[in-house]
């Protein structure tokens, strides 16, 4: 997993006030996420697997790799079957310190229109800074600073997209030494202040729980999970003491006991497995959904 390394992250000097989110962004289609079940994120490599499995109740396609124009046809086929779609962008950025890039948006509005999505979903990362790509979702300084500038960046945001917007957690492998806030009581203040929803990725807060030493439990305590649109189960490895959130294995139990947990405190409108290389057959996929809903069952 590479990483690279940026300057001391520097808000912009634009006011923290004054942008009115619009009501399209907050509330319509707000209802539509409601009760998507157990899904698996759509990849090419996979895509007529994902057709073919039984019970995936909806799939989330990266939006950064569909032309709106002419989206896959294994996605327009699923679609016809009344699955939803929803597409999950990496590359927005509405933790750094520039304003959402109006192109990058207006894709990500397209995409949802194409696919006839209920939501969208992005990250709360930076993922550039003074032109220069990261090449990985990074976790933002959790500061009353920092999180004025994403208040505004997210407004921006929703007034730009035609359906609600969810932010994702993200893993972490280095945490910032001047954080102010907790995660859970940043991203309560980022919803409380935006109206943004939540989509909770529990093996980031596994990773998270392994590298920084951040509570789990305590977060899943703590985070506005009202607000929660759909959630992430994931797997990894462990390499040199770290974890790593590489999708590209089976959930681990401790993953699936969060989930556990977060289910028992309020019931997600959807869970979806992302796994993203090295992929298994169709048992052993149908076989990591299984353990998902068991998972949620035990609640």
């Amino acid at each position: 997993m590479a990483e690279r390394r940026f300057g001391r992250w520097l808000p912009s000097g634009r006011p923290a006030g004054g942008h009115k989110r619009h009501a399209a962004g907050a509330g319509q289609n707000a209802g539509r996420s409601a009760g998507l079940g157990v899904g698996i994120g759509w990849r090419p490599e996979i895509d007529l697997t994902v057709e073919r499995l039984p019970g995936v109740g909806f799939v989330e396609v990266i939006a950064e790799n569909v032309d709106p124009a002419r989206p896959p046809e294994s996605l327009t086929v699923l679609r016809a079957a009344g699955v939803p779609v929803v597409p999950h962008g990496v590359g927005l950025g509405v933790g750094g310190a520039d304003r959402p890039d109006p192109a990058r948006l207006a894709r990500l509005a397209a995409c949802a229109e194409a696919l006839d999505a209920p939501l969208v979903s992005e990250h709360v990362a930076f993922v550039r800074a003074g032109g220069v790509e990261a090449g990985h979702l990074l976790p933002v300084p959790r500061t009353r600073e920092a999180l004025s500038v994403i208040v505004e960046n997210v407004r921006e945001a929703q007034d730009a997209l035609p359906v609600p917007l969810a932010l994702e957690n993200v893993a972490a492998l280095f945490g910032w030494p001047d954080d102010e806030l907790t995660e859970a009581r940043f991203l309560g203040e980022l919803v409380e202040r935006t109206g943004v929803r939540l989509l909770v990725d529990v093996a980031n807060l596994y990773t998270n729980q392994v590298n920084l030493g951040l509570d789990a439990r305590r977060a899943l305590d703590a985070l506005p999970l009202e607000a929660v649109a759909y959630v992430h189960v994931a797997g990894g490895h462990a390499h040199d003491g770290l974890w790593h959130d590489t999708h590209t294995a089976s959930p681990p139990a401790e993953v699936l006991d969060l989930l556990t947990e977060l289910c028992g405190r309020v019931t997600p409108p959807g869970v979806l497995l992302e796994w993203d290389d090295a992929y298994p057959g169709d048992g052993v996929l149908a076989g990591e959904l299984g353990r998902i809903r068991e998972a949620m069952s035990r609640a």
